[in-house]
Protein backbone atom coordinates (compact mmCIF):
# COMPACT_ATOMS: atom_id res chain seq x y z
CA UNK A 1 0.00 0.00 0.00
CA UNK A 2 1.29 3.45 -0.95
CA UNK A 3 1.49 5.87 1.99
CA UNK A 4 1.37 9.66 1.94
CA UNK A 5 5.10 9.65 2.65
CA UNK A 6 5.78 7.44 -0.38
CA UNK A 7 3.60 9.67 -2.58
CA UNK A 8 5.65 12.79 -1.83
CA UNK A 9 9.06 11.06 -1.55
CA UNK A 10 10.12 12.01 -5.08
CA UNK A 11 9.22 15.69 -4.56
CA UNK A 12 11.24 17.09 -7.45
CA UNK A 13 9.62 14.72 -9.94
CA UNK A 14 6.19 15.62 -8.58
CA UNK A 15 7.05 19.33 -8.80
CA UNK A 16 8.09 18.98 -12.46
CA UNK A 17 4.75 17.34 -13.22
CA UNK A 18 2.89 20.12 -11.38
CA UNK A 19 4.81 22.85 -13.23
CA UNK A 20 4.16 21.19 -16.57
CA UNK A 21 0.43 21.01 -15.86
CA UNK A 22 0.42 24.60 -14.64
CA UNK A 23 2.07 25.82 -17.83
CA UNK A 24 -0.50 23.89 -19.81
CA UNK A 25 -3.12 26.17 -18.21
CA UNK A 26 -4.57 23.93 -15.49
CA UNK A 27 -5.98 25.39 -12.30
CA UNK A 28 -4.83 24.46 -8.80
CA UNK A 29 -7.91 22.25 -8.34
CA UNK A 30 -7.24 20.43 -11.62
CA UNK A 31 -3.58 19.86 -10.72
CA UNK A 32 -4.54 18.68 -7.24
CA UNK A 33 -6.99 16.15 -8.65
CA UNK A 34 -4.64 15.03 -11.44
CA UNK A 35 -1.68 14.41 -9.10
CA UNK A 36 -3.84 13.43 -6.12
CA UNK A 37 -2.18 15.96 -3.84
CA UNK A 38 -4.50 16.48 -0.88
CA UNK A 39 -2.19 18.66 1.19
CA UNK A 40 -2.46 22.38 0.39
CA UNK A 41 0.97 23.15 1.84
CA UNK A 42 2.55 20.57 -0.45
CA UNK A 43 0.58 21.94 -3.40
CA UNK A 44 1.80 25.46 -2.64
CA UNK A 45 5.39 24.25 -2.62
CA UNK A 46 4.91 22.35 -5.86
CA UNK A 47 3.59 25.45 -7.64
CA UNK A 48 5.86 27.98 -5.95
CA UNK A 49 6.94 30.68 -8.41
CA UNK A 50 4.50 29.63 -11.11
CA UNK A 51 1.90 32.32 -11.93
CA UNK A 52 -1.71 31.23 -12.36
CA UNK A 53 -3.12 31.15 -15.90
CA UNK A 54 -5.09 34.26 -16.91
CA UNK A 55 -8.38 32.43 -17.10
CA UNK A 56 -8.25 31.61 -13.37
CA UNK A 57 -7.78 35.22 -12.26
CA UNK A 58 -10.89 36.82 -10.85
CA UNK A 59 -11.65 40.27 -12.30
CA UNK A 60 -11.79 43.03 -9.68
CA UNK A 61 -14.51 45.60 -10.13
CA UNK A 62 -12.39 48.36 -8.61
CA UNK A 63 -9.27 47.82 -10.71
CA UNK A 64 -10.30 50.53 -13.17
CA UNK A 65 -11.18 52.91 -10.35
CA UNK A 66 -7.85 52.27 -8.69
CA UNK A 67 -5.93 52.95 -11.87
CA UNK A 68 -7.92 56.14 -12.49
CA UNK A 69 -7.39 57.29 -8.89
CA UNK A 70 -3.64 56.85 -9.23
CA UNK A 71 -3.69 58.75 -12.50
CA UNK A 72 -5.57 61.67 -10.93
CA UNK A 73 -3.26 61.67 -7.91
CA UNK A 74 -0.25 61.94 -10.18
CA UNK A 75 -1.96 64.93 -11.80
CA UNK A 76 -1.87 66.63 -8.39
CA UNK A 77 -5.44 66.06 -7.22
CA UNK A 78 -6.33 65.83 -3.53
CA UNK A 79 -8.42 63.05 -1.98
CA UNK A 80 -11.46 65.37 -1.99
CA UNK A 81 -11.21 66.09 -5.71
CA UNK A 82 -10.63 62.42 -6.56
CA UNK A 83 -13.67 61.51 -4.48
CA UNK A 84 -15.80 63.99 -6.43
CA UNK A 85 -14.48 62.68 -9.74
CA UNK A 86 -14.87 58.96 -9.01
CA UNK A 87 -17.62 58.83 -6.34
CA UNK A 88 -15.73 56.39 -4.12
CA UNK A 89 -14.73 56.67 -0.48
CA UNK A 90 -11.63 58.55 0.64
CA UNK A 91 -10.50 55.52 2.64
CA UNK A 92 -10.28 53.48 -0.59
CA UNK A 93 -8.50 56.31 -2.37
CA UNK A 94 -5.99 56.51 0.48
CA UNK A 95 -5.16 52.80 0.12
CA UNK A 96 -4.77 53.05 -3.64
CA UNK A 97 -2.48 56.07 -3.79
CA UNK A 98 -0.65 56.10 -0.46
CA UNK A 99 2.69 55.26 -2.13
CA UNK A 100 2.42 58.29 -4.43
CA UNK A 101 3.83 61.73 -3.54
CA UNK A 102 1.49 64.19 -1.85
CA UNK A 103 0.49 67.06 -4.19
CA UNK A 104 1.27 70.64 -3.32
CA UNK A 105 -1.60 72.66 -1.83
CA UNK A 106 -2.83 75.00 -4.56
CA UNK A 107 -6.23 76.13 -3.27
CA UNK A 108 -7.66 78.12 -0.41
CA UNK A 109 -9.42 76.63 2.59
CA UNK A 110 -12.75 77.91 1.22
CA UNK A 111 -12.17 76.16 -2.10
CA UNK A 112 -11.20 72.92 -0.38
CA UNK A 113 -14.31 73.17 1.82
CA UNK A 114 -16.54 73.66 -1.24
CA UNK A 115 -15.04 70.59 -2.92
CA UNK A 116 -15.50 68.49 0.21
CA UNK A 117 -19.10 69.65 0.52
CA UNK A 118 -19.79 68.69 -3.08
CA UNK A 119 -18.44 65.23 -2.34
CA UNK A 120 -20.87 64.97 0.58
CA UNK A 121 -23.91 66.06 -1.42
CA UNK A 122 -25.13 62.53 -2.33
CA UNK A 123 -24.89 61.50 1.34
CA UNK A 124 -26.65 64.66 2.52
CA UNK A 125 -29.41 64.20 -0.06
CA UNK A 126 -29.92 60.60 1.06
CA UNK A 127 -30.09 61.63 4.71
CA UNK A 128 -32.56 64.40 3.91
CA UNK A 129 -34.77 61.94 2.00
CA UNK A 130 -34.68 59.56 5.00
CA UNK A 131 -35.54 62.44 7.34
CA UNK A 132 -38.51 63.53 5.25
CA UNK A 133 -39.73 59.94 4.96
CA UNK A 134 -39.60 59.50 8.74
CA UNK A 135 -41.44 62.80 9.32
CA UNK A 136 -44.15 61.93 6.79
CA UNK A 137 -44.70 58.49 8.32
CA UNK A 138 -44.93 59.98 11.83
CA UNK A 139 -47.39 62.66 10.68
CA UNK A 140 -49.62 60.03 9.08
CA UNK A 141 -49.49 57.95 12.26
CA UNK A 142 -51.08 60.81 14.22
CA UNK A 143 -54.22 60.79 12.09
CA UNK A 144 -57.29 62.64 13.37
CA UNK A 145 -57.19 64.31 16.79
CA UNK A 146 -60.06 64.09 19.23
CA UNK A 147 -61.11 67.01 21.44
CA UNK A 148 -59.67 65.22 24.45
CA UNK A 149 -56.33 64.74 22.72
CA UNK A 150 -56.22 68.41 21.75
CA UNK A 151 -57.08 69.33 25.34
CA UNK A 152 -54.09 67.35 26.63
CA UNK A 153 -51.70 68.57 23.93
CA UNK A 154 -52.70 72.21 24.43
CA UNK A 155 -52.40 71.97 28.20
CA UNK A 156 -48.87 70.53 27.97
CA UNK A 157 -47.96 73.15 25.37
CA UNK A 158 -49.18 75.99 27.54
CA UNK A 159 -47.49 74.69 30.68
CA UNK A 160 -44.21 74.55 28.79
CA UNK A 161 -44.41 77.94 27.04
CA UNK A 162 -47.10 80.02 28.75
CA UNK A 163 -46.91 82.22 31.85
CA UNK A 164 -47.53 80.58 35.20
CA UNK A 165 -48.49 81.90 38.59
CA UNK A 166 -45.51 81.92 40.95
CA UNK A 167 -45.21 82.28 44.72
CA UNK A 168 -43.38 85.57 44.21
CA UNK A 169 -45.82 86.64 41.46
CA UNK A 170 -49.32 85.20 42.04
CA UNK A 171 -50.87 86.29 38.74
CA UNK A 172 -53.50 83.95 37.38
CA UNK A 173 -53.76 85.03 33.75
CA UNK A 174 -53.23 83.32 30.43
CA UNK A 175 -50.40 84.65 28.25
CA UNK A 176 -48.51 82.70 25.62
CA UNK A 177 -45.53 83.80 23.51
CA UNK A 178 -43.72 81.91 20.78
CA UNK A 179 -41.82 82.38 17.52
CA UNK A 180 -43.15 79.21 15.85
CA UNK A 181 -46.27 79.92 13.74
CA UNK A 182 -47.40 76.29 14.02
CA UNK A 183 -47.26 76.50 17.82
CA UNK A 184 -49.41 79.64 17.63
CA UNK A 185 -51.95 77.87 15.39
CA UNK A 186 -52.22 74.88 17.76
CA UNK A 187 -52.56 77.21 20.74
CA UNK A 188 -55.42 79.14 19.10
CA UNK A 189 -57.22 75.88 18.19
CA UNK A 190 -56.89 74.81 21.82
CA UNK A 191 -58.30 78.13 23.07
CA UNK A 192 -61.31 77.73 20.80
CA UNK A 193 -61.85 74.24 22.24
CA UNK A 194 -61.84 75.77 25.72
CA UNK A 195 -64.53 78.26 24.71
CA UNK A 196 -62.35 81.38 24.50
CA UNK A 197 -64.03 84.04 22.36
CA UNK A 198 -62.20 85.99 19.67
CA UNK A 199 -62.83 89.30 21.39
CA UNK A 200 -60.97 88.04 24.48
CA UNK A 201 -57.67 87.77 22.58
CA UNK A 202 -54.96 90.42 22.52
CA UNK A 203 -51.96 90.14 20.18
CA UNK A 204 -48.56 91.82 20.51
CA UNK A 205 -45.51 91.36 18.28
CA UNK A 206 -42.06 91.22 19.91
CA UNK A 207 -39.24 91.80 17.43
CA UNK A 208 -35.70 93.17 17.29
CA UNK A 209 -35.51 96.82 16.25
CA UNK A 210 -33.03 95.88 13.51
CA UNK A 211 -35.65 93.73 11.75
CA UNK A 212 -38.36 94.75 9.27
CA UNK A 213 -41.03 95.57 11.84
CA UNK A 214 -43.87 96.16 9.35
CA UNK A 215 -43.17 92.84 7.65
CA UNK A 216 -43.20 91.05 11.02
CA UNK A 217 -46.56 92.61 11.91
CA UNK A 218 -48.03 91.60 8.55
CA UNK A 219 -46.73 88.08 9.03
CA UNK A 220 -48.30 87.53 12.46
CA UNK A 221 -51.57 89.23 11.50
CA UNK A 222 -51.89 86.74 8.65
CA UNK A 223 -51.12 83.79 10.97
CA UNK A 224 -53.90 84.69 13.42
CA UNK A 225 -56.35 85.82 10.72
CA UNK A 226 -56.59 89.46 11.80
CA UNK A 227 -55.88 92.86 10.31
CA UNK A 228 -52.65 94.54 11.35
CA UNK A 229 -54.75 97.22 13.00
CA UNK A 230 -56.12 94.55 15.39
CA UNK A 231 -52.66 93.98 16.83
CA UNK A 232 -51.59 95.76 19.98
CA UNK A 233 -48.47 97.84 20.36
CA UNK A 234 -45.33 96.11 19.09
CA UNK A 235 -42.46 95.64 21.52
CA UNK A 236 -39.05 96.41 20.01
CA UNK A 237 -36.04 94.58 21.41
CA UNK A 238 -32.81 96.54 21.44
CA UNK A 239 -30.18 95.12 19.14
CA UNK A 240 -26.77 94.41 20.65
CA UNK A 241 -24.19 94.44 17.84
CA UNK A 242 -21.77 92.43 20.00
CA UNK A 243 -24.04 89.37 20.05
CA UNK A 244 -23.84 86.83 17.25
CA UNK A 245 -27.57 86.39 16.60
CA UNK A 246 -28.65 83.59 14.28
CA UNK A 247 -32.32 84.61 14.02
CA UNK A 248 -31.78 87.16 11.28
CA UNK A 249 -32.66 87.40 7.61
CA UNK A 250 -35.94 87.36 5.69
CA UNK A 251 -37.36 84.44 7.70
CA UNK A 252 -37.04 86.25 11.03
CA UNK A 253 -40.43 87.56 12.25
CA UNK A 254 -39.83 87.83 15.98
CA UNK A 255 -42.39 86.38 18.41
CA UNK A 256 -46.11 86.77 18.94
CA UNK A 257 -47.56 87.16 22.42
CA UNK A 258 -51.21 86.17 22.91
CA UNK A 259 -53.01 87.32 26.04
CA UNK A 260 -56.48 86.21 27.06
CA UNK A 261 -58.39 88.89 28.99
CA UNK A 262 -60.63 87.91 31.91
CA UNK A 263 -58.77 84.59 32.11
CA UNK A 264 -58.53 83.84 35.84
CA UNK A 265 -61.00 80.96 35.64
CA UNK A 266 -59.38 79.69 32.42
CA UNK A 267 -55.98 79.71 34.07
CA UNK A 268 -57.25 77.64 36.99
CA UNK A 269 -58.77 75.12 34.57
CA UNK A 270 -55.46 74.87 32.71
CA UNK A 271 -53.53 74.34 35.93
CA UNK A 272 -56.00 71.67 37.03
CA UNK A 273 -55.72 69.88 33.68
CA UNK A 274 -51.94 69.95 33.91
CA UNK A 275 -51.82 68.37 37.34
CA UNK A 276 -54.39 65.85 36.15
CA UNK A 277 -51.94 64.86 33.40
CA UNK A 278 -49.10 64.64 35.92
CA UNK A 279 -51.16 62.45 38.23
CA UNK A 280 -52.32 60.13 35.44
CA UNK A 281 -48.79 59.76 34.06
CA UNK A 282 -47.41 59.02 37.53
CA UNK A 283 -50.10 56.53 38.52
CA UNK A 284 -49.13 52.86 39.10
CA UNK A 285 -49.36 50.88 35.89
CA UNK A 286 -49.01 53.94 33.67
CA UNK A 287 -45.89 52.39 32.15
CA UNK A 288 -48.03 49.61 30.60
CA UNK A 289 -50.32 52.05 28.81
CA UNK A 290 -51.20 51.07 25.22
Amino acid sequence: MTTATDKYADFENLRQQAITLRRQGLSRRQIRDRLRVDNNDILNRLLEGEPPPEWTKRPRAKDDLRARARELRLQGMTYDRIQVELGCSKSSISLWVRDLPKPECRRSREQASAIAKKGWEPTLQRREAERQEAKTAAAKAVGDMTDRELLLVGTALYWAEGTKSKAHRPQERVTFINSDPDMIRVFLSWLRLLGVRREQLRYHVHVHESADVSKAEDFWAHIVGEEVSALGRTTLKKHNPKTNRKNVGPDYHGCLAIRVVQSVDLYRRIEGCWYGIVGAASAPGSGNRT
